[in-house]
């Protein structure tokens, strides 16, 4: 009663990995590393700066899920836990709200689980500390951002039961009862879809030059640049189609370039 069953993990076209950053409960990652079995995820990454060992409370809350800490990969810094990733999801219970919001657009969990299934490459979910949960500067090199729709009065989630709510949302679109597909297990995605590390870095990059150079209040160019990477990244462009993009940006950025050195000659 209760013991994991001897069958595989659903295949996914796409690799999620689940990030915590800076924990401070034991008996919350362990409850994160039940969860994320719940619903057939394994790749736990922690970023601590001082190293992370997990004690008896992590390996006791995660009952029969020890094999998701036994298995995780500790990192010192987001650079390096995010070198091989594709798409960075960052999550948040701080809203905005308004028509001239410059930050924080949202996307809800549902709409994040049917997006992810025209996806390849590893995408991660990011979960901040229990206390303050994402900080300012991490929220802005996240790709994506995703809420859960609590109610305004009390709106932070526990980590474990945010993390449990995301993953849920994940596995259900997998999971429809299906004609010849009677037993409504998770079926299998086969898409060309391929999100290239390399590429996203390139947007991102390229978005910021580009937000440096036009002719606007300097205290908007940071609001602009992350409109720019938030709206392409939203997309969830193929290889070739951000290569047009990243065409088009460079383009527009050395344009702009070649008018501001010709104006102060």
């Amino acid at each position: 009663m209760g013991k994991n069953l001897k069958i595989p993990l659903p295949e996914r076209s796409f690799q999620l990995i689940v990030v915590l950053i800076e924990p401070e409960i034991q008996g919350n990652v362990g409850a994160v590393a039940r969860a994320m079995l719940n619903f057939g995820f394994d790749d736990l990454r922690i970023i601590s700066e001082n190293g992370f060992m997990f004690e008896d409370e992590a390996y006791a809350r995660s009952k029969h899920a020890k094999k998701v800490l036994l298995n995780s990969e500790i990192f010192t810094d987001w650079e390096s836990c995010m070198s091989d990733i594709s798409l960075v999801i960052g999550t948040s219970g701080k809203r905005e709200y308004g028509e001239k919001i410059s930050f924080r657009h949202f996307v809800l969990p549902e709409e994040l689980g049917v997006r992810l299934l025209d996806v390849e490459g590893k995408v991660a979910l990011v979960f901040g500390r229990e206390g303050v949960g994402l900080l300012t500067n991490e929220l802005h090199i996240c790709d994506i951002l995703a809420t859960i729709p609590t109610w305004e009065g009390y709106p932070i989630l526990n980590l474990s039961h945010a993390v449990s709510l995301m993953l849920y949302e994940m596995h259900k679109q997998l999971c429809h009862s299906e004609m010849g597909n009677q037993e409504g297990l998770p079926r299998t995605i086969q898409t060309n879809r391929l999100l290239d590390p390399e590429l996203r870095r390139m947007i991102n990059q390229v978005s910021d030059e580009l937000a440096e150079i036009v002719n606007v209040q300097e205290h908007k160019r940071q609001g602009i640049a992350e409109t720019l990477k938030r709206v392409i990244m939203r997309g969830l462009p193929l290889d070739d189609e951000a290569h047009r993009i990243l065409g088009v940006l460079k383009q527009s950025r050395d344009a702009l370039i070649e008018k501001s050195n010709q104006e102060n000659d």
